[in-house]
């Protein structure tokens, strides 16, 4: 083994709840975060939702195509989903076209970044108590800190 190969931090393998949408993620990731975004919250029926970013080559869908639903969710993105499970996979901005965003719980195994902050927090559900030391960031474009 060479120390690159030794540094490289390898794939990751993900799917959706019933397996017809089958995806392989090479790392590293860009990164990982939590979203409070009213848009995410109503997508994935949840307080908030974990993503995490990478390059859109170093992502590989392995099986599903037929079964991916893409949705325009808002003027600048379209979130993906299984059709025959429902479960929220993939969200696409134009902002950053060169990327795609995954739902880390669709992830077979852990990928190489924790979460490390929560966006649009400022608009997050009143009834979501978070008590990390994560930086909390939100604004017009939820990325701003508080």
């Amino acid at each position: 083994m060479t120390k690159s190969d030794a540094e490289q931090p390898g794939s990751v393998s993900g799917a959706c709840l019933c397996g017809a949408v089958q995806f392989e993620v090479e790392l590293p990731c860009i990164i990982c975060g939590h979203c409070h975004c009213s848009l995410c919250r109503r997508a994935h029926g949840a307080g908030f939702v974990t993503w995490f970013t990478v390059p859109r080559a170093q992502m590989e869908l392995l099986s599903g195509e037929a079964d991916l639903t893409r949705y325009r969710s808002s003027e600048i993105g379209h979130r993906s989903f299984c059709a025959r499970c429902g479960s929220s996979l993939f969200f696409e901005s134009s902002r950053h076209p060169d990327n795609i965003d995954i739902v880390l719980a669709n992830m077979k195994g852990p990928v190489d970044k924790p979460p490390l902050g929560h966006a649009f927090f400022d608009c997050r559900a009143e009834w979501v108590e978070v008590r990390d030391e994560l930086p909390k960031l939100g604004g017009a474009d939820g990325l701003q800190p508080l």
